[in-house]
């Protein structure tokens, strides 16, 4: 599709008339990415069998995978032949370099992530869902027409080829990443005329004491990678004077867009995702927390995600009153990690990201099942690190240290740093888990 074509037919999202329309749509999409997989991946060969899909409900009959069986089998559940090896070799390099633009062999985006468990995950993202998934972004954001031509600074920790290609006439996308100083984020807002402003809620919430230096008022703020509380939310729209509404996407797909009503809805012409309770019995009922998310992306056919389960939960919603039929989420569990704060050599005050953070540490070492950074009153840190094997504990505590200190010295930041290995037993409800904790104290300070 083009940019304008794929922009205007993905914001309406309401052609399904009903949910059998949509469950309809899923069935046909379903069965064509398990014959492409069966076709292509050896993984799901062994795994999927003569398991056919006659209807949607036939997808419980699928097994379960999660983030460590999907990099155990790396190279067997990919459909383009790339091994795990390389791509890692490719991902840490540009971790290290710091440059995310650019195709693997011209033909994909690598992405590394940590999400909301503690050890890394590759993801696999051919150019031409790259080039059309910021279309969706977009298109679903619950941004109205009205606001055109968009002029959107966009906050993220790094910016991938695919944003990199999405500027046209009617869309101007300006990046700065969540590391940039308040005062530079507010002059580039005034100097580019920024109408749209897309952030996590901590980074807006950096910006409140700013608020009224903008010159002309924001029309919207888009808020992603963290939960979006309805309070934060009613606290940002009266300091900014604009509509605000939430996002909700991952690596392993783009899971939930905005409504012209401001409500997240599921992308579920892109995704299933199941709710189940924790006898794995489906949930379908509005309120109720889902004790495991399984998701299947049905776009991605170069790293096939089926049935896979997730760290995050969500809790339904009742249906919405725009028309959509897609399911409407009420509350977005887990991704509410703390902002590390830290005093420079001058004195100033520099806030670090728990997922640039999170960053450094998976990067460090092959040998991290999970870890936890206590930040306290005096901004020094206590680092636990659950090793994958107990070998070498004093080893992967260097490494560790020796990335974290060259990583913060580049912020002219130096730190006491107690790191130290140790089990980590994750509660039964995951969503309860914070990997970063900071003393309350600090961030009144």
């Amino acid at each position: 599709m083009s940019s304008l074509s794929d922009f205007l037919k993905l914001v309406i999202h309401r052609r399904f008339a009903s949910k059998s329309a949509i469950e309809s749509y899923q069935r046909n999409e379903l069965k064509r990415l398990i014959d492409h997989s069966k076709q292509h991946s050896l993984f799901y060969k062994q795994t999927l069998g003569d398991i056919e899909i006659d209807q949607l409900s036939d997808l419980k009959k699928l097994p379960i995978i999660n983030k460590t069986i999907m990099m155990d089998n790396f190279d067997q559940l990919n459909t383009v032949s790339l091994t795990k090896d390389e791509i890692l070799a490719v991902a840490l390099e540009k971790e290290l370099n710091k440059d995310y633009l650019g195709y693997y062999k011209d033909e994909f985006v690598i992405g590394l992530s940590s999400g909301t468990s503690g050890n890394k995950g590759l993801y696999i993202t051919p150019k031409a869902l790259t080039k059309r998934l910021p279309f969706v972004f977009l298109a679903r954001s619950g941004i109205p027409l009205r606001y055109l031509p968009f002029r959107i600074l966009f906050m993220l920790r790094v910016f991938s080829q695919g944003f990199n290609d999405i500027n046209s006439p009617f869309i101007s996308l300006n990046y700065l990443s969540t590391m940039t100083e308040v005062d530079e984020i507010i002059r580039q807002i005034n100097q580019r005329k920024i109408n749209i402003l897309m952030a996590p809620p901590s980074l807006c919430r950096l910006l409140i004491p700013a608020a009224h230096l903008i010159h002309k008022p924001l029309r919207m703020i888009v808020t992603y990678a963290e939960v979006l509380e309805k309070e934060e939310k009613t606290r940002l729209s009266e300091v900014f004077g604009c509509r605000v509404i939430e996002i909700y996407q991952g690596s392993e797909g783009q899971f939930a867009s905005a409504c012209s009503m401001g409500n997240l809805h599921i992308n579920e012409d892109l995704i299933i995702i199941e709710l189940l309770d924790e006898h794995y019995n489906e949930i379908t009922t509005p309120h109720i927390a889902a004790s495991h998310m399984i998701v299947t992306n049905l776009v991605n056919v170069a790293q096939p995600l089926i049935r896979y389960e997730m760290n995050d939960l969500i809790v339904l919603d009742k249906p919405c009153s725009c028309g959509s039929n897609f399911r409407t989420i009420e509350k977005i569990l887990g991704r509410n990690d703390d902002i590390l704060y830290f005093k420079k050599k001058d004195g100033m005050i520099q806030h670090i990201f728990p997922d640039l953070f999170s960053r450094w540490i998976i990067t460090s070492s092959e040998n991290i099942r999970e870890y936890k950074v206590i930040q306290h009153l005096d901004h020094s840190l206590t680092i636990l690190l659950d090793p994958i094997t107990s070998r070498e504990k004093d080893d992967l505590i260097r490494l560790v240290e020796s990335r974290l200190r060259l990583e913060l010295s580049a912020f002219d930041i130096e730190c006491r740093m107690d790191i130290r290995c140790e089990t980590i037993a994750l509660p039964l409800n995951r969503s309860k888990f914070k990997r970063f904790e900071v003393d309350k104290e600090i961030a009144k300070n």
